[in-house]
């Protein structure tokens, strides 16, 4: 890849979606010139993940801004540590302290719906025991992860979900890159698989700019892909400043 001073944006998706749930940002992106790499999250595990990230960044040449949604934002938390990554932007996401889970993070708030909704399943492990994986019950899937995205779109989605490895919500962040890189947050506010509160907590101990979308769904870069792209946009003029 060429070098460039302009910032590769790095959108990782979250947990039950996958990198398509990116397209109208990633369209907002292209329209504005922005280079933009959305890869595939693995969903095995958070130091697991965080490393195949990490390595996506680091064989782009130039400056990065990782961009997480959901449980992509522990991954851009800790992947942020990258030497080249230059910003981090948070969507409807989990913003970790070093030494933090998931789990204890959304622990010290009222539990959202997506709690009782999960369903477990086995997956085969080389060498080891069966591991268990999550997905979002079908029928409690457009409640709760895409309440504004239509519902036949919905439907699909629903049944193309990319299970998350359990082990994701207990392992923790070895690293908290927000600490040393600017970061910026966008807050749905009408999330039902991450409190609201949950993402506002991670804004302010970040020291982020926060952007509120009001009646957003936790699915917020699908539908509203031009407010996301904005707050990205942001990102990518501040570190080419």
């Amino acid at each position: 890849m060429t070098e460039s001073t302009t910032p590769t944006v790095v959108l990782v998706h979250g947990a039950f979606a996958d990198a398509a749930s990116w397209s109208g940002v990633i369209a907002e992106l292209q329209q504005h010139g922005v280079p933009v790499v959305a890869p595939p999250n693995p969903l095995r595990g958070l130091a697991s993940d965080a490393a195949y990230v990490a390595s996506v960044a680091a064989q782009i040449d130039g400056p990065v801004v990782l961009v997480g949604h959901s449980y992509g934002g522990a991954i851009i938390t800790v992947a942020g540590a990258t030497e080249n990554v230059v910003g981090l932007v948070y969507v409807a996401a989990y913003v970790l302290e070093e030494g933090e889970s998931l789990g204890e993070l959304q622990g010290r708030f009222p539990e959202p719906p997506l709690g009782s909704s999960l369903r477990q399943a086995a997956y085969p492990v080389e060498g080891a025991e069966p591991a268990v994986e999550l997905t979002i019950a079908p029928e409690m899937f457009p409640q709760v992860f895409a309440a504004d995205v239509p519902g036949e779109v919905t439907k699909v989605l629903a049944v193309a979900q990319r299970p998350l490895a359990a082990r994701a919500f207990t392992e923790t962040a070895s690293t908290a890159a927000w600490k040393t890189k600017p970061s910026w947050v966008v807050v749905s506010d009408a999330d039902q698989a991450i409190n609201p509160e949950v993402q506002r907590f991670g804004a302010k101990r970040a020291g982020a700019a926060a952007v509120e979308v009001a009646g957003a769904s936790h699915a917020v870069a699908m539908s509203r892909p031009k407010e996301v792209a904005d707050v990205i946009r942001e990102a990518v003029r501040a570190a080419s400043a």
